[in-house]
């Protein structure tokens, strides 16, 4: 069972295949986008508005606007899978050598 509080029923996920996401799901009354990525995670954002998940499901390059809109605009909850998939992107850039 999902650790999710806000699951009182499964959020229904669209298959796509752009970048690393391989699904998406948006809960219009919990304002909560979900995503799953290629690694097997399963990521949350919490506060999103039913006009940043249309422009998003709507888009033709998903990966550059989850990037640019969502990842840069949200704070991520991993739900499930890969513990790292909840890490900042920027820390690789930012890691101390050695």
């Amino acid at each position: 069972m999902p650790d999710s509080t806000h699951n009182d029923r499964a959020m229904e996920m669209i298959k796509i295949n752009s970048g690393r996401l391989r699904a998406i799901g948006y809960d219009k009354r919990a304002r909560l986008l979900q995503v799953q990525l290629d690694d097997g995670s399963t990521l949350q954002y919490s506060g999103v508005g039913e006009e940043a998940w249309r422009r998003f499901s709507n888009s033709g390059a998903a990966w550059s606007f989850y990037r640019d809109n969502i990842e840069e605009e949200f704070t991520a909850v991993r739900v499930s899978g890969n513990a790292r998939a909840a890490a900042n992107p920027l820390d690789e850039l930012f890691r101390k050598p050695g």
